[in-house]
């Protein structure tokens, strides 16, 4: 009942959205830096969509997680990790030099309370990137399929069906129909735009 949703952890990474379930899931019991995550999701990455756009490891993480810079006390996921796992950082306070060394550059999962602004800036990437799909004139092969779903989520907010509809065209038809969310949007745009 406490619980927000309940989300089924994917077999394997294919897309955007499970990379991101992997990397939530790997980080939250061990935040970890750049170097000791790449190898780990490159092994991960093998059946990704081919209509999917392929996405670096860094924008994921930028995205969608926290980096500790050494600036400040050490997060509290980063600081109860470190000192469970390592003898000498136990007992230590957040602001401790050896503390701070140890965890600086380490990836973690945001605090819900920060999840919010992290969502918002990542929402206006992807919603920049829909932008760079309005103005292709030609079929896209290659996307990102998060992407396509904030764009039409917004189009649908500002009831501009006509960017849903055109922008659909543009996408290879199984993806569509694949997946619930976009073929509610373009099947209501569709519908909205008859009446019109």
């Amino acid at each position: 009942m406490l619980c927000k949703e309940l989300i089924q952890i994917s077999l394997f990474v294919s897309d955007e959205a499970s990379a991101i379930q992997w990397l939530r899931n790997s980080l939250k019991s061990k935040p970890q830096t750049f170097q000791e995550l790449h190898p780990l999701f490159m092994r991960e990455i093998n059946g990704w969509n081919k209509n999917e756009q392929p996405l670096e490891l860094s924008l994921l993480l930028d995205q969608n997680f926290l980096r500790y810079d050494g600036k400040g006390p050490v997060p509290e996921q980063i600081h109860a990790y470190l000192s469970t796992n390592w003898k000498e950082l136990r007992n230590l306070p957040k602001d401790d030099p050896t503390l701070v060394a140890k965890a600086r550059d380490r990836w973690y999962v945001p605090d819900p309370n920060k999840a919010g602004d992290l969502e918002k800036l990542r929402e206006k990437a992807l919603l920049k990137e829909f932008e760079e799909y309005k103005e292709v004139k030609k079929k896209l092969k290659v996307f990102r399929l998060e992407a396509v779903r904030a764009g039409f989520k917004k189009a649908w907010q500002e009831r501009d069906y006509a960017v849903i509809v055109a922008v659909a065209d543009k996408i290879p038809n199984n993806v569509l129909e694949e997946d619930p969310k976009l073929l509610m949007w373009y099947d209501q745009a569709v519908t909205r735009m008859g009446g019109e």
